[in-house]
């Protein structure tokens, strides 16, 4: 059977079909003498032979197997204390291995594209079978490439363990590749890492002070870039934390002429059932204990950190209790989306007629194409009910308020709904989501908010397009002036976020005039969660590093 290859330093001999799906490839090599590893003298004597059986690279369809006669050699020198010796193997072979080595790189690369367990269920069907933990082994003993030292990076954090544990991505902007994945997120780590890489002059992160510091310490000299996104996100953040503090008060504007004129609608919820009530209140009363320890411990000296990790809980939640004056009262329920409302304004009607047999009604709205059960008609003829039932209950009155009533119509959305609102351009925003602004900004405080998060949006947005058009544009000066108004604006929110802009002054004027960002490091980060959740448990940092780096 002809070879369609051919085997440096070895002579095939002939080859055989042990069965349709494994060949059996015998050669020798073709050395005539042997050097002795300790005192290096040659011999042609023979002592004996043995055969070796590593596997290699599947020839067509079939599994090959390589069977190599390896020679002992008698070594001639009377001193030397070794009597034989075999053949070095070829440069294709490793010692003892049971693989040649471009079998072990082929298997070692399908497990750095599909991991331990996937790679062995995948290397099976290529004809070169291999347990996962033998893939992982590979993964393992694969050298890093050598990379050239990076000019421009990018670094963002990514969870080991969510809430726990966190390592930072180090990415090659200009390469598009992770260059390190470094054990966790701290300033010394980081400023360790970029002491050994001095040709970095450019540092695209997000706005946390751990690398900013770290960046610090390790590229002194290296431009630091904050992200746009981040930046956008920050200014959201700062608009719901001030609305948070006065959604109350906004909640009792009145309302704006004019959206008086629509049919009727619930803005309400529908009635809880007793059970979910008492669940609720013991919701409550269980929140309203753990926000009385949080304070506690808060007075007493303790970080946040260390009280979200005491707890068990997540650190935004520990700094929002620990700022709150008073226990933050959730929210009333809002009215959630409905296969009813399409008809409530036919049931209005017809409850106004005098009808309030909840079946009936809803086999006329089934008639009119409700697809739904009846629980939620009998739900809402019962917050409208005015005759007393044949049980003897009593109706219950005090869920009329739930169709929109004047008194009800400026009811807005959360807080971070209408944040939302607030920072994007009104020529974004339809004709509901404007009146909502526009109901808002009859509070001057609001208005001078919305103002400020729409102004600071665009800017981030337009950073790019506005140095060309207008090369002598100072986008630093209008970035003084926005923190300078920011910081007399009313908002306390908005005046730390400032302050936070102020401090970080030099990478946020970068993020508005270089075109380097942390966007590769986000995308880079979805394909390590990715692998992450491909490795079921198996992926170690020096897993993870292997099939980030050394993917292709």
């Amino acid at each position: 059977m002809h070879v369609p290859f051919d085997i440096p330093g070895c002579h095939i001999e002939r080859v055989v079909e042990q069965d349709p799906d494994v060949l059996i490839v015998q050669m020798r090599q073709r050395g005539a003498s042997a050097r002795c590893p300790d005192c290096g003298r040659t011999s042609r004597s023979i002592h004996s032979r043995y055969h070796r059986h590593p596997s290699d690279l599947p020839l067509s369809a079939s599994r090959t197997v390589l069977r190599i006669e390896v020679r002992r050699f008698y070594c001639c020198n009377p001193s030397c204390d070794r009597r034989t010796s075999a053949e070095a193997p070829p440069q294709f072979l490793r010692p003892r291995a049971r693989r040649t080595r471009r079998l072990a790189e082929a298997q070692g690369r399908v497990g750095i594209a599909c991991g331990g367990a996937g790679g062995a269920r995948l290397l099976t069907h290529l004809r070169m079978p291999a347990s996962r933990a033998t893939v992982l082994r590979l993964i393992r003993a694969m050298p890093m490439a050598d990379a050239p030292s990076p000019i421009r990076i990018g670094v963002d954090d990514w969870a080991m363990k969510k809430s726990y544990r966190y390592g930072t991505i180090v990415v090659d902007l200009d390469r598009h590749r992770v260059i390190d994945l470094l054990p966790d997120r701290t300033a010394t780590t980081l400023a360790g890492w970029l002491e050994g890489k001095p040709d970095i002059r450019v540092v695209a992160r997000d706005r946390a002070t751990e690398y900013a510091r770290g960046v610090t310490l390790g590229a002194p000299r290296a431009l630091q870039v904050a992200d746009r996104w981040h930046l956008l996100a920050n200014i959201r953040q700062a608009v719901e934390r001030w609305l948070h503090s006065s959604h109350a008060r906004l909640r009792c504007l009145p309302p704006v002429p004019g959206s008086m004129d629509r049919p009727p609608r619930r803005d309400h919820a529908f009635p809880r059932s007793m059970p979910e009530l008492d669940a609720g209140a013991e919701s409550r009363t269980r929140w309203r204990a753990i926000y009385d320890e949080v304070r506690h411990r808060h007075a007493g000296g303790e970080t946040l950190f260390g009280i979200a990790r005491v707890m068990g809980l997540a650190r935004a939640t520990v700094r929002k209790y620990a700022a709150a004056d008073t226990f933050p009262a959730r929210l009333p329920h809002g009215a959630g989306p409905s296969l009813l409302d399409p008809h409530v304004s036919y049931l209005v009607r017809r409850i106004g007629e005098g009808c309030e047999n909840a079946m009936a009604l809803w086999r006329e709205i089934r008639e009119r194409g409700y697809p739904g059960t009846s629980r939620q008609v009998h739900r809402f003829v019962a917050g409208l009910r005015t005759k007393p039932i044949r049980s003897g209950r009593k109706p219950q009155q005090k869920t009329l308020a739930m169709l929109d009533r004047p008194a009800a119509r400026s009811r807005l959305p959360t807080a971070r709904q209408l944040a939302w609102l607030l920072v994007q351009p009104t020529s974004a925003l339809d004709a509901a989501a404007a009146a909502v602004v526009t109901h808002v900004e009859q509070d001057e405080t609001a208005k001078v908010v919305a103002n400020l998060a729409r102004r600071f949006s665009a800017l981030v947005r337009a950073s790019g397009f506005m140095k060309m058009a207008d090369p002598t544009y100072d986008r630093a000066a209008d970035l003084d002036a926005w923190i300078t108004e920011a910081n007399t604006c009313g908002a306390p929110a908005l005046a730390t976020f400032a302050s936070g802009l102020n401090s970080d002054a030099a990478a946020v004027t970068a993020a508005l005039t270089e075109p380097w960002n942390s966007g590769q490091a986000e995308g880079q980060i979805n394909r390590l969660k990715l692998i992450k959740r491909q490795s079921y448990g198996r992926a170690g940092l020096d897993l993870l590093q292997r099939r980030m780096i050394l993917a292709i």
